[in-house]
């Protein structure tokens, strides 16, 4: 199963790609503007909340393919060259001694969830406060 194999190193070069953007977005010799692409597309990313979410037949997955990568890219150009050399430096070392672990990223996402959650339970509650009884 050759084609797995170059499948599961591309995806391993774009998780390193990924964490490299985000040591790079926290970078002082990052341009403000670059931090706020970099940033923007690593919080997409690394999101459980897709844009077009994965149900959806085709379109799903389209984000995730396309998306994703094209905005790697972009905001791997607006990252001057040194800075990105060093940031990816950085990524591989923390990659080779284990994965990565943000506790301040799982609370957000974690955060956003639960505002989700509550926002229903309020839309649901006034939904049926606010209508009339049956007889």
């Amino acid at each position: 199963m050759p084609h797995l194999e170059a499948l599961k190193e591309r995806a391993r070069r774009l998780k390193a790609e990924t964490f490299a953007l985000y040591l790079a977005a926290r970078h002082p010799g990052t341009p403000w503007y670059a931090k706020l692409v970099v940033a923007g597309i690593v919080a997409y990313a690394l999101s459980p909340i897709d844009l077009i979410p994965d149900f959806v037949p085709v379109l799903g997955y389209l984000d995730d393919l396309i998306l994703i990568p094209v905005g790697i890219a972009m905001a791997m150009k607006l990252v001057p060259p040194p800075v990105l050399a060093e940031c990816r430096g950085r990524a591989q070392e923390v990659m080779m001694k284990g994965r990565p672990v943000s506790r301040m990223a799982g609370a957000v996402i974690i955060a956003i969830w639960v505002a989700l959650a509550a926002l229903c339970v309020a839309w649901v509650y006034g939904a049926v406060v606010s209508s009339p009884a049956s007889p």
